[in-house]
């Protein structure tokens, strides 16, 4: 234990030294991801809801021939361009941004609409511009609305209950809490949380393996009177020394970022808190070693720091696919899944931030799953710094 604290020691104080190495890894990385994360969806909220105060842009062809539909478009605040076009002639408009979105009202509308016959309108727009498809949604929505008007009205005429044209009544009852709602922007913050955590000890686990063994100090230290497996152990002590103090400064970061971010214009609201931060933390803690051994293990067959940085940079994107699959399907916290470390630490982070309850034995299996495989790959390494390829 005495020679694994020492070499725990030696490989943190070096670490220290470097500090454009020190900068990337515990300031640049832990920081940049909650900063640019928080300003994604700052401008995402204003933007949602600048677009919702601003009225409907709308060009219409043939407002003469529906009168009615033209006045009920206006006194829904929707402004109205007039125009003469054709098709082709307002596909072109629409293509050259000329005209977002356009309403062709053809000929025989008047004559179907006075016979009660369904008349025909034409929403032309971009379905690839997204802003473009959000603007033809809401003349959609508009036009739906006019009509089922217009059909209440027709059957009031003819002395028939509006209300048998509605068999169903659909009433929407949301469950989601304002946390919940807020979970669906939030959730690929985990992502960027173990991503800050493994980049804190990424340098380390490079430099205290391939840079040893380049700079030739590595032959120096396994002459020694030491057991390779505290040398092992202490170098992955190290790595998780600085990956905790990554993961600290990180969820820090997202506390105080979220509270500059303006949640409650949509009616949501962010359960991240100091208590909540702590919380995460000792969630993602197992997950510690087991990163800081992946990497050890795989900087260790390495020959020179470019090489480790090639691998490593590679082997990184492993533990954080779990996370895209989870939001891809939809996953939620099971028990069975709870086996596969990062995605386990994503569903209970998940369920934290939703201000959800979770298992005690769903935290004891991730935990354990997490601490297993880092003492397998723990193993493995100092098995493979028993060898004489080592050396090499």
């Amino acid at each position: 234990m005495r020679a694994l604290l020492v070499v725990f020691a030696k490989e943190f104080v070096e670490n220290l030294r470097d500090r454009r190495t020190l900068f990337s890894a515990l300031l640049f990385g832990p920081l940049f991801g909650p900063l640019l994360f928080g300003a994604m969806v700052t401008r995402m909220l204003n933007q949602n809801t600048f677009e919702a105060d601003q009225p409907l842009q709308l060009t219409i062809s043939g407002s003469e021939l529906a009168p009615g539909l033209t006045q009920y478009l206006r006194s829904h605040d929707v402004k109205l361009e007039l125009a003469a076009l054709s098709e082709e002639s307002a596909k072109a408009a629409v293509r050259s941004g000329k005209a977002p979105v356009v309403l062709i009202v053809p000929p025989d509308y008047r004559q179907r609409f006075e016979a009660g016959a369904p008349a025909p309108v034409f929403i032309i727009a971009d379905s690839a511009d997204s802003q473009q498809r959000k603007n033809a949604d809401r003349a959609r929505a508009l036009l739906a609305n006019y009509g089922s008007a217009i059909a209440q009205q027709r059957l009031q005429v003819r002395g028939i209950n509006p209300l048998l044209a509605v068999p169903v009544a659909v009433n929407d009852v949301d469950v989601a809490t304002p946390t919940g709602r807020a979970v669906a922007i939030l959730g690929f913050m985990t992502y960027f949380v173990l991503f800050a955590l493994l980049m804190g000890g990424l340098y380390l686990a490079i430099d205290s393996t391939a840079g040893e063994r380049e700079r030739g100090s590595l032959e120096a230290l396994l002459s020694l009177p030491v057991q390779r497996s505290a040398l092992v152990g202490g170098k992955i002590l190290a790595t998780c020394a600085y990956m905790c103090i990554s993961l600290g400064i990180s969820l820090s970061a997202f506390v105080v970022v979220f509270r500059f971010v303006p949640l409650e214009r949509l009616g949501m609201s962010a359960n991240l808190g100091a208590g909540t931060a702590l919380t995460l933390f000792a969630i993602c803690l197992p997950f510690v070693p087991l990163g800081a051994a992946l990497m050890t293990f795989v900087a260790s067959f390495t020959r020179t720091y470019r090489e480790a940085q090639t691998y490593l940079t590679s082997v990184l994107l492993i533990p954080t696919l779990p996370i895209a699959f989870a939001s891809i399907y939809s996953l939620k916290t099971k028990s069975s899944l709870m086996l596969i470390p990062s995605l386990s630490q994503h569903l209970l982070m998940t369920s934290v931030l939703k201000a959800e309850s979770i298992s005690g034995l769903d935290v004891l299996v991730s935990a354990g799953a997490s601490l297993g495989l880092a003492l397998i790959l723990g193993l493995l390494t100092a098995r493979h710094w028993r060898r004489e390829t080592m050396l090499l």
